[in-house]
């Protein structure tokens, strides 16, 4: 089994019950209000495990101004993607589709895997490709 396997189901856990609890908090507060809750939320588990890294002398955390000015990019990505996602179920939309709407950007992400990272194409990834567009077409109703 690959090294990375296990962090890839946590990861997938993780971010299936975030959009669980964004469905729940999407009646009962903004939008603009709950993805800051998000993030500075996000942010304080962050540093925590910063902290900890920091205490345990493990710290290992190398920096560049692409590194910071790329994690600027996936910040406002983030939060505008939670904004997104409150006012989509605010507006009715079902959680059911998120998985969907999840395909589409890993379709995003293959195509570039694929374009600007050289990754290898393979019948599975264009097809799972394939299925995440038609699926975001599928949820159009």
């Amino acid at each position: 089994m690959a090294a990375w396997f296990w962090y890839a189901v946590v990861a997938a856990v993780l971010y299936g019950a975030h959009q669980i609890f964004t469905r729940l908090a999407a009646d009962r507060i903004g939008e603009g209000l709950g993805g800051f809750v998000v993030e500075a939320s996000a942010a304080l588990s962050i540093l925590i495990y910063l902290l900890i890294l920091w205490c345990a002398g493990r710290w290992n955390q190398k920096f560049s101004g692409a590194g910071f000015n790329y994690s600027l990019l996936t910040g406002i990505c983030v939060g505008a993607g939670t904004i997104a996602f409150f006012l989509l179920f605010q507006k009715g939309g079902p959680l059911s589709a998120v998985p969907a709407i999840l395909a589409g950007g890993a379709a995003i992400m293959a195509l570039a895997g694929i374009m600007f990272f050289h990754e290898a194409p393979s019948w599975q990834r264009l097809a799972g490709v394939a299925f995440a567009i038609a699926g975001l077409f599928l949820l159009r109703k």
